[in-house]
């Protein structure tokens, strides 16, 4: 067991992050100033992006360099940014590697900002056989694959779209933990019920701050510089959408969408929560991709009224109705 964490169960927090940093079970350049989060670190693409013919995992005995090697198209430098373009997929090394103790693993997860801009983007290890997920002791580099899904994305060496957390064993409550964490702490601002080991999300579709719902990504748009937080008029990528009361609302498979939750989530500093991205129990669409609620999500700020989900919807093959209320998601 490692000096840097106790045995219980659970998500390591930012002071077991800089020490694993200060261990070099996390190796890389010196931290962004806000690249550490209360409980997950920022990852940072490295100098250098593969454009490869299809998607992959190396699978048990092999290095993603090996795979790289028999598919890779070109590569290009990011030290001076280059533009993604979208419905390509791109192999990026990450700039942090990993040297784990045998009791840690992570977990990784695109960071909101990026789910909002619809990239598809996941970590891969040498030897994956599941995306996103690093198995414990693990010692080896991080890759990125990045898809751009609506709009083209101008990145470069330092940029951030996924984020890691550490864990150790499994963290998750079970249904009956649950439940009385949401009785004592208020989990959401409703009495939503516990599906299936989480709290039922639905969404507005009333309109909040008047008729707005949300909004649909506008195609062909244009570039957007990751890194330019803040930088471009969101009436030139941004289509909002109004209520319709009684109407329902069309998933269109080929649209992407942001939405909101009904509830007000509140995740207590004690603990972090996942939203279950891609969920049969509720429907065939994805509803979120970052997934990842920090310790404390709608607490300190908020007076521990909560604040509500940002979704981001994509329908799977088929078009699907949504109603005002309906549940489209579990929070873990």
């Amino acid at each position: 067991m490692s000096a840097t964490h106790t045995s219980r169960p659970g998500i390591l927090p930012d002071s077991v992050i800089h020490a694993l940093a200060q261990s070099r079970a996390i190796s890389a350049p010196a931290f962004a100033v806000d690249q550490v989060q209360p409980a997950s670190l920022d990852l940072r693409l490295g100098a250098t992006a593969y454009r490869v013919r299809a998607s992959f995992l190396p699978g048990r005995g092999r290095t993603v360099q090996d795979r790289l090697e028999a598919l890779t198209l070109h590569e290009f430098d990011l030290t001076r940014s280059a533009v993604l373009e979208t419905g390509c997929v791109y192999i990026i090394p990450l700039l942090e590697s990993l040297a784990l103790p045998a009791d840690i693993s992570a977990t990784t997860n695109p960071k909101s900002s990026t789910g909002r801009l619809d990239i598809f983007t996941r970590v891969i290890t040498d030897q994956a056989q599941m995306f996103d997920h690093v198995a414990a002791g693990y010692t080896g580099p991080l890759y990125a694959e990045v898809c751009p899904s609506t709009f083209p994305i101008l990145v470069r060496q330092g940029s951030r779209l996924s984020q890691i957390r550490f864990r150790v064993g499994d963290p998750r409550l079970g249904t009956s933990d649950v439940e009385a964490l949401h009785r004592q702490q208020k989990l959401v601002d409703t009495d939503a019920a516990v599906l299936g080991g989480g709290v039922a999300l639905s969404i507005d579709l009333a309109g909040f701050g008047g008729s707005l719902v949300g909004y649909r990504a506008k195609k062909h748009a244009g570039v957007v510089d990751i890194d330019r937080v803040g930088g471009l008029d969101k009436e030139d990528f941004w289509e909002p959408i109004h209520a319709r009361p009684g109407r329902g609302f069309v998933l269109d498979p080929s649209e992407f969408y942001i939405l909101a939750s009904k509830e007000a989530v509140h995740v207590p500093p004690t603990h972090a929560a996942e939203m279950v991205a891609f969920d049969p129990l509720v429907g065939e669409f994805r509803v979120h991709y970052a997934g990842f609620f920090d310790p404390g999500f709608g607490h300190s700020g908020a007076g521990g009224a909560g604040a509500r989900a940002v979704l981001e919807v994509r329908s799977h093959e088929v078009p699907f109705i949504l109603e005002d209320g309906q549940t489209v998601g579990r929070l873990v």
